[in-house]
């Protein structure tokens, strides 16, 4: 770690739980996001300027003016642009130290497999589940921690499933593939703003602390919130023995 870094970090380095050596840990860490929207958007702000490494952002979708109202990776100059491209952008202008890779498509479980066997922890920020349950299967298969996130309307929710843990259920454990869930859009539904900067934010502190190798993350417990009344709910959930990805047979 250089001059440098040392000023630029010394606010995490001051802290006894990080130190020197998570730090270290930190700036050699590669993140993978799967999405730079409402969620992705706070949970690489802060994965950047905290100063992961290397940081790939994966979106295949453009910025329209109806992002704005949450999307703050992005500008109203940049609608029109592909977000991981605006994405990169931003996030060389809070830490040009940080090596970002825009990807802009749409990623199939074989994309996946590669993008997720190079990263140290991956955190779903898309908006619909069989994107969330191609991310969950690569991550179980390469056993490389997920931090999921999700906001709609007024509600979010958090967790952390880790394939490294034997008693850490996966997503699918939680939301299983074969039942039916109801498929709600912002655009449709709709989403408050600061919201997602709650979730996503949440989704940058547990993937900061899964890389630095500090804390206890939220591995077999979902916190629910409904922002509303600004009320937390945490459901502890352990994993299934029958789950189609990580059940005996299976993970």
């Amino acid at each position: 770690m250089n001059d440098n870094q040392l000023l630029r970090y010394s606010r995490h380095i001051l802290l006894d739980e990080i130190g020197i050596e998570g730090q270290s840990r930190i700036l050699d860490a590669h993140a993978l996001v799967i999405g730079a929207g409402g969620l992705g958007s706070p949970a690489a702000f802060y994965l950047a300027s905290a100063g992961i490494g290397r940081l790939t952002l994966v979106d295949n979708d453009t910025v329209d003016l109806t992002n704005l109202q949450r999307q703050i990776l992005h500008t109203t100059e940049r609608v029109g642009m592909s977000k991981a491209e605006s994405g990169k952008q931003t996030l060389a202008g809070i830490n040009p130290e940080v090596e970002v890779i825009a990807l802009q498509e749409r990623v199939d479980d074989a994309r996946l497999d590669q993008l997720v066997s190079q990263a140290n922890v991956v955190l779903d920020c898309s908006d619909n589940f069989a994107t969330r349950h191609a991310v969950n299967r690569a991550c179980v298969r390469h056993r490389v921690p997920l931090v999921s996130g999700a906001a709609i309307r007024m509600d979010g929710q958090i967790s952390v499933f880790d394939p490294r843990r034997a008693d850490s259920p996966c997503y699918a454990c939680l939301f299983p593939a074969d039942q039916e869930f109801e498929e709600v859009l912002c655009s449709t539904m709709g989403v408050f703003a600061p919201l997602v900067g709650i979730i996503g934010t949440m989704q940058a502190a547990e993937a900061l602390k899964v890389v630095a190798g500090i804390g206890q993350t939220l591995a077999g417990r979902l916190m629910l919130l409904d922002a509303r009344a600004m009320e937390w709910t945490t459901i502890r959930v352990a994993r299934s023995e029958d789950c189609a990805v990580c059940g005996q047979g299976h993970g």
